[in-house]
């Protein structure tokens, strides 16, 4: 009945404006426009998934390749920013460097007069490539973090190297459990993220990072 409804109505328009027109029959089955809406979400679901399945083996990828630049451990990149800038370590990262694709260490000094420092140092040679001095707001809550912490980023960094490969170590000041922590990669690729004492070295795997990655796994079967 709609289907002969609109062939009528359309007709008509047809006539009374002298010209021609097409008219499109109906199915009469009301759920075609919701079906076709469910069947395109599941699409852009799936093309989601694939695209975040994708992005993650190109952070993996892109990881690996910073691992392999490397012949300098964090340790040893925190030893050598040392020696070019003397004070507290309070994070080591291997990553690019600004506005290109070079892999360097790059090690956040704190001096004793509290001025930040920014150490680049050559992933290969472990020779010190520049130094900047950057503005940061948390010094006062860096300083009381580390206040009779016993173990160092260095330390740090040597406890967590029997997980794997190190590829950051930085000081976490935020919330009521103090510590350091560090990010490994192992010979496979797997990436976690640790834990570290300040005062006796101890490492545990990080609890937050693994319910963060529980949340997300739920998120993306819903």
């Amino acid at each position: 009945m709609k289907r002969n409804i609109v062939i009528a109505a359309v007709t008509a328009a047809a006539l009374i404006g002298g010209g021609t027109a097409t008219a499109l029959a109906t199915t009469g089955d009301d759920q075609g426009p919701a079906r076709q809406a469910a069947n395109t979400k599941l699409s852009d679901d799936g093309n989601r998934d694939d695209r975040d399945d994708q992005d993650d083996q190109d952070d993996r990828d892109d990881d690996a390749a910073k691992i392999s630049s490397s012949d300098v451990t964090a340790p040893e990149a925190i030893a050598s920013a040392l020696k070019h800038t003397s004070g507290t370590v309070v994070s080591a990262e291997l990553d690019d460097e600004d506005d290109s694709d070079k892999v360097v260490w790059k090690v956040d000094v704190l001096s004793g007069d509290n001025t930040w420092h920014s150490v680049s140092v050559d992933p290969s040679s472990g020779k010190v490539l520049g130094s900047q001095t950057d503005d940061e707001d948390d010094t006062a809550q860096v300083r009381a973090a580390l206040k009779g912490s016993s173990v160092t980023a260095g330390e740090a960094a040597k406890a967590a190297a029997g997980k794997g490969v190190v590829t950051s170590v930085g000081l976490d000041e935020d919330g009521k459990d103090k510590s350091w922590e560090a990010e490994t990669h192992t010979s496979g690729g797997a990436e976690q993220d640790w834990k570290i004492d300040l005062a006796s070295a101890k490492v545990t795997a990080d609890r937050s990072d693994a319910q963060d990655d529980d949340a997300d796994d739920a998120d993306d079967q819903d």
